[in-house]
């Protein structure tokens, strides 16, 4: 996600000319990896010496590890850095805890931040600012949209959108390997099925209708697309995704509470 964001940024052009983009990883392939991808990033010594150094410090984490990070840089942690926590479940009280700093903005984004496209919220701490969210806001909305919503929120926003390309994902195999059984090339299909998803999506977006409305646009009585549905509602597919989002909602707020 760190890479995902990083290079969205650099993409947008939204950080100066030059090596603005300082990281540490303690993986010495994930540095690699990483310096591989963002051009103008600059290795630092270690976590204390990015914040030290650093106006704006993204803690791109996994949550289990999260607490143990915090405690390495709580010594430089002052009001003069602001600390954006990408990682899920991990709450605002527990962070400001560990680093004794309020001056924290819990964000949820997605990978596709990468092509600009990301859905995002974010909460702030009360030591954040106007200015402090006004500053992440404009980085994010550089990489997709943007929502600032309560902390009780994020943890369905994690459930939705943050895990949700990977639904996508498995709805849009899941329409190539059967265009694929009735008889169309794989890369055909591959192609049919995402872009038939960007369409659906921007559909939605630039109508303003909502699904249901669509969806009745789209079927005829007695139709191909009426004999799909019945299928999919046969196979409880809507009710599945549903509890796939509850699911992954329940699982970060366990996250926060471990």
């Amino acid at each position: 996600m760190a890479t995902a964001l990083a290079r969205g940024f650099e993409a947008s052009q939204e950080t100066d000319v030059g090596p603005t983009i300082s990281f540490f990883d303690p993986s010495p392939e994930a540095c690699a990896n990483f310096s591989e991808s963002i051009s103008a990033a600059t290795l630092l010594a270690d976590a204390a010496q990015v914040v030290a150094t650093a106006d704006i410090v993204f803690l791109a984490v996994k949550p289990q590890i999260l607490p143990a990070v915090l405690d390495s840089i709580a010594a430089v942690v002052t009001t003069d850095v602001l600390l954006v926590s990408i990682a899920a479940g991990v709450t605002l009280d527990v962070i400001c805890g560990r680093t004794g700093s309020d001056r924290v903005i819990r964000v949820m984004p997605n990978t596709p931040c990468l092509v600009g496209k990301a859905a995002t919220a974010f909460s702030p701490a009360q030591g954040a600012t106007a200015t402090d969210c006004a500053a992440v806001q404009n980085l994010l909305d550089s990489v997709g949209i943007t929502y600032q919503l309560p902390e009780q929120c994020l943890d369905a926003v994690t459930g939705l959108s943050g895990s949700g390309p990977a639904y996508i994902y498995t709805i849009v195999q899941a329409l190539c390997d059967g265009g694929v059984a009735m008889g169309l090339p794989e890369d055909v299909a591959l192609q049919l099925a995402a872009q038939t998803a960007i369409g659906a999506a921007e559909m939605i977006l630039q109508t303003g209708l909502p699904p249901q409305q669509l969806i009745d646009q789209v079927t005829s009585p007695g139709g191909t697309t009426l004999a799909g549905l019945k299928v999919m509602h046969d196979e409880e597919i809507s009710a599945t995704i549903f509890k796939a989002v509850q699911a992954a909602t329940n699982r970060s707020i366990e996250l926060g509470n471990s």
